[in-house]
């Protein structure tokens, strides 16, 4: 029986820019669809599992545009939403070497902002769910999204259901005060939290210490200290960070570190050549949810996860197209890249 695993957030239009062109350069755009939590909902599905992704999405072509796009990779949309003026867009220019990626958003005003928590009937969502999955960003579109995302944390508690949160701080939606007021009401219901150093500073106060990632230097006995700081005030179950070495735009080393409480687990590092790294951390969530639902220890699930989130990198658009069997033999140790006939 497949693992159901729910999630709750945004999902918007991604207009991209071809070809690493910069925005004042671009005549086109490419199109697709993708968020957070959406991403991971694809990626469970994608491993074989089930992804139930709920959200609000204007009742016009649009949305059902970004509906269709998640059905087509299996994903249970039957609890979204229709209503509101309009889906979220962002623009992404892609970066290279020493030219940062940039994101403009054009979200204000989207049907999931614009939410109340009677839509949705939680305990019919939750029907057999095994896990359920959002992030910092769905509180942080507006305080009736925060709502939301607090009732349905509470009724996943309540049931027993594995909750996880992926921190996800976004400058550009709200401030620290307001992030860390939200997000450690927010904490005191989730089992598993998920997320990079910048994340634990920004949305919770905790930060780990000699570290630079603008440097590409990662110190681990720091974030060593913020996960016990972390389990100590919000009992989590794991706590897990993707670590990411920064050398340019088009190359980052890439590893993770878990926490259960009496262990840490540091993952094998990848060093990476970047195509698109937007869905990287939401990669690496679901591959983490799923060993973790599926039944891995820590170090597999973990594993897991990086060698997934490692492989969206090469891979252009939101959504992680790797497949089990791509995750399992990078795992294995089969990195080479050569050609698979």
């Amino acid at each position: 029986m497949p693992k159901k695993v729910v999630t709750l957030g945004e999902i918007m239009l991604r207009l991209s820019t071809p070809d690493f062109k910069r925005f004042v350069q671009a005549d086109t755009f490419d199109v697709t669809y993708g968020g957070g939590e959406a991403n991971v909902a694809a990626a469970i599905c994608n491993y074989g599992e089930n992804g139930t992704f709920v959200t609000k999405v204007p009742n016009n072509a649009i949305g059902q545009s970004a509906i269709n796009h998640l059905r087509r990779y299996g994903v249970d949309t039957q609890y979204i939403a229709r209503g509101g003026d309009r889906l979220g867009i962002y623009f992404l220019e892609t970066g290279a070497s020493m030219r940062a990626s940039q994101v403009i958003y054009d979200r204000a005003g989207a049907s999931i902002a614009d939410v109340d928590a009677s839509e949705f009937n939680w305990d019919k969502i939750f029907e057999g769910a095994d896990w359920f999955h959002t992030t910092g960003i769905t509180p942080a579109l507006s305080d009736k999204a925060a709502a939301l995302t607090e009732a349905a944390l509470k009724t996943a508690k309540a049931k027993g259901i594995t909750t996880s949160i992926d921190l996800n701080y976004r400058k550009k939606l709200w401030s620290k005060e307001k992030a860390r007021e939200v997000m450690s009401r927010l904490c005191q219901y989730v089992d598993v939290c998920i997320g990079n150093e910048e994340d634990a500073d920004t949305t919770l106060g905790f930060k780990a210490a000699h570290t630079d990632v603008t440097k590409g230097e990662l110190h681990l006995d720091g974030y060593k200290d913020v996960f016990k700081q972390m389990k100590e005030k919000f009992g989590f179950k794991f706590i897990a960070s993707s670590l990411r070495e920064s050398y340019s735009a088009s190359d980052n080393g890439w590893s993770a570190l878990v926490y259960d409480g009496n262990d840490f687990y540091h993952t094998k590092k990848y060093n990476v050549r970047i195509v698109d790294r937007v869905g990287s951390g939401d990669s690496f969530a679901s591959g983490l949810i799923y060993g973790l639902v599926t039944g891995m220890n820590m170090p597999d699930a973990a594993e897991f996860g990086v060698a997934a989130s490692a492989l969206k990198h090469t891979i252009p658009g939101d959504l992680n197209h790797a497949t089990l069997s791509d995750v399992k033999e990078l795992m294995k140790g089969d990195g080479s890249g050569r050609v698979q006939r």
